[in-house]
């Protein structure tokens, strides 16, 4: 109720006050998007009801016009800021010394749009949390014209929004939070304080956020935004190996797999990893996470079997050099550095692929039949396996009937995962073989 209440009140505030930013923003659009001096004007600059302020949306429209709603309500990114203020966060803040982090530049650059007073068109509150133009971009430019009949997006992106509608583009937008940048940064001191792990999937992130904008209408496109966002994901990670490597702090812990080393303790003759072993790796070395491939890798070879065994082969060695904690600093961040030029190719073509319902029951097939190998792998793994078989089955029962025990057998993988460090991969992997039967039995990638 109270977000409601907020809601309410910012339509009330900016219901007039938009119309006559609109009209100024018209007048100085063509200066300031030629000089790039495009400038943040907060979100209640769009939460007019005749904008995007509306309580239904608009079927008859090229926009629903009730994305401010939506995100007021629904969307987590609106409490970004106010997450700051829990006893957690305040906790972390005193761990870290950087006191409260409501204040700090550092927790600021994720949980809010917080920029300099000469980014702003016009003052706005902090507090409102992850707002509009935190993904969109400045809007003083477009602003006013974006409204006009005749008005295309391409022209606001001249004009300085940022193009979001592109997979690849929003993929990278969302990972310079959730996975970060030199400038955002979450690390083993901020995990360890209690933030939590960055773990990304572009599709399933998508879906929970909720949605603010009219569906596709290409049934396997929520294929593309995982694939895409995989693909990504992989090439920016490795980047911010590389580049962690050369901070000159190296190791940075939060850059390997966090359950090698935070799991349940067992006695050693119940350890499911002690009787897995420790491969391409020493016995108590911690091991590179992964997780950031591990599916990736499958969709890869299915795509282009070449380019992708040349990946694999460079990731084996990030993988093996990252994990023996006596290679140097130079040679992990140069492997990673080859590494992530392999990985952008493999971004290009990606993007490129036609992804339809035979291919999405082919990788369920594919991804499901290595149920054993990704178990293995740990949680952060295991996370990604199931997030990966539970948006292409949704993709796949788009176009044609349900599948009632597929389905409840990839919910059951999400069940073995409710708790993360008493990860069990024996367990995991044969949810995976009840998937992979499912499957087979339903016809499905056959």
């Amino acid at each position: 109720m109270a977000d409601f209440e907020v809601w309410q009140k910012a339509r009330f505030r900016f219901a007039v006050g938009v119309v006559l930013l609109n009209c100024l923003a018209a007048v100085f659009a063509a200066a300031q998007g030629k000089s790039g001096n495009s400038r943040y004007v907060g979100p209640g600059s769009c939460s007019a009801s005749a904008c995007h302020g509306g309580v239904q949306p608009m079927l008859n429209t090229r926009v629903l016009q009730n994305e401010y709603s939506t995100w007021v309500v629904k969307d987590s990114h609106f409490r970004a800021f106010r997450s700051l203020q829990s006893p957690i966060s305040q906790r972390m803040g005193k761990l870290l010394g950087i006191g409260n982090p409501a204040n700090s530049p550092k927790c600021l650059a994720c949980h809010a749009l917080a920029v300099s007073p000469e980014r702003k068109g016009r003052d706005f509150d902090i507090s409102e949390g992850v707002s509009c133009e935190s993904c969109h971009g400045p809007a003083s430019a477009w602003l006013g014209p974006h409204t006009l009949r005749g008005w295309t997006t391409q022209q606001s992106v001249a004009l300085g929004m940022y193009d979001i509608m592109d997979v690849a583009h929003r993929s990278e937008k969302c990972l310079t939070c959730h996975l970060g940048t030199a400038e955002k940064e979450v690390d083993h001191k901020m995990i360890a304080a209690g933030h939590p792990d960055l773990v990304f999937e572009l599709d399933s992130y998508s879906a929970i956020e909720p949605p603010h904008w009219k569906p596709s209408g290409d049934p396997n496109y929520g294929v593309r935004l995982w694939a895409v966002g995989q693909a990504i994901q992989l090439r920016e990670a490795l980047k911010r190996l590389a580049r962690r490597t050369q901070s000159g702090s190296w190791p940075e812990f939060s850059e390997y797999d966090c359950f090698s080393c935070h799991h349940s303790l067992t006695k050693p003759e119940s350890s499911w990893r002690q009787e897995r072993g420790y491969e391409n790796r020493g016995v108590g070395s911690p091991a590179w996470n992964s997780a950031h491939y591990t599916i990736l890798r499958i969709l890869a070879k299915d795509i282009d079997a070449s380019a992708s065994q040349q990946l694999e082969t460079e990731l084996q060695n990030v993988y093996q050099v990252t994990s023996n904690m006596s290679s140097s600093p130079k040679d992990i961040g140069e492997s990673a550095q080859r590494a992530s030029e392999l990985a952008a190719s493999l971004v290009t073509k990606i993007n490129e692929t036609k992804f339809d319902k035979e291919r999405a029951g082919r990788l369920l097939q594919e991804i499901s039949a290595q149920g054993d190998s990704i178990s293995n792998q740990d949680t952060r793994s295991a996370e990604q396996a199931a997030m990966a078989l539970d948006s292409l089955f949704i993709c796949y029962e788009k176009q044609g009937s349900t599948h009632p025990t597929v389905r409840a057998a990839i919910d059951g993988l999400f069940q073995e995962l409710d708790n993360p460090s008493a990860y069990n991969a024996p367990r995991f992997s044969a949810q995976m073989h009840k998937v992979n039967a499912a499957l087979h039995e339903s016809g499905i990638g056959q």
